[in-house]
């Protein structure tokens, strides 16, 4: 029984190892090594008694992070269309295009949590209660993701907002910053 659990250690801290490699970041790499665990415990039976447990799981950790990164690269190309079809209707010679299309990136990348509460609450006009009971949650966390997404947004748009600010702001937004 010792030398099993010695063996499980020795796996984890291989699966440790190898994932903060990929990662090349250990929260990120902790996340994968999570998910390769609950990956492996899943398939349990379709581990093969007469070959490497070490090499199974490291396999496996390989395979969560490959699909980690296909998943977060499909998801900046949704992303990015769907800023692409945000601004769609502007005519691509006006000045602010640019400046509409970076905060159409920047409302596309938010959290959808976030993202959802920008849009109950700035483009359909609900009061934080309303877009509460929609989402069915308290009222307090419509505003404290309504902050984080307004402040992730005049993050993102940086100094160059600057030149545009008397005539765009960004709801909810302190552009005098």
């Amino acid at each position: 029984m010792m030398d099993d659990r010695h063996d499980m250690e020795a796996d984890l801290r291989a699966m440790r190892r190898y994932a903060r490699v990929l990662a090349r970041d250990d929260v990120d790499a902790d996340d994968v090594v999570q998910d390769a665990l609950l990956r492996a415990i899943e398939r349990k039976a379709t581990y093969q008694p007469e070959r490497s447990r070490t090499r199974w799981l490291l396999a496996i950790v390989h395979n969560v992070f490959v699909s980690g990164k296909r998943r977060q690269a499909a998801e900046a190309r949704r992303n990015d269309r769907f800023a692409e079809s945000l601004t769609s209707s502007i005519d691509p010679q006006q000045e602010e295009h640019v400046r509409l299309a970076e905060i159409a990136r920047g409302f596309a990348a938010l959290p959808d949590a976030q993202r959802a509460v920008l849009h109950l609450t700035a483009i359909e006009g609900m009061s934080y209660q309303q877009a509460a009971d929609v989402l069915s949650v308290p009222i307090g966390t419509v505003m404290s993701r309504l902050s984080r997404a307004r402040a992730a947004l005049r993050e993102e748009s940086g100094p160059s907002s600057k030149t545009l600010a008397p005539r765009l702001r960004i709801v909810g937004g302190q552009d005098d910053q």
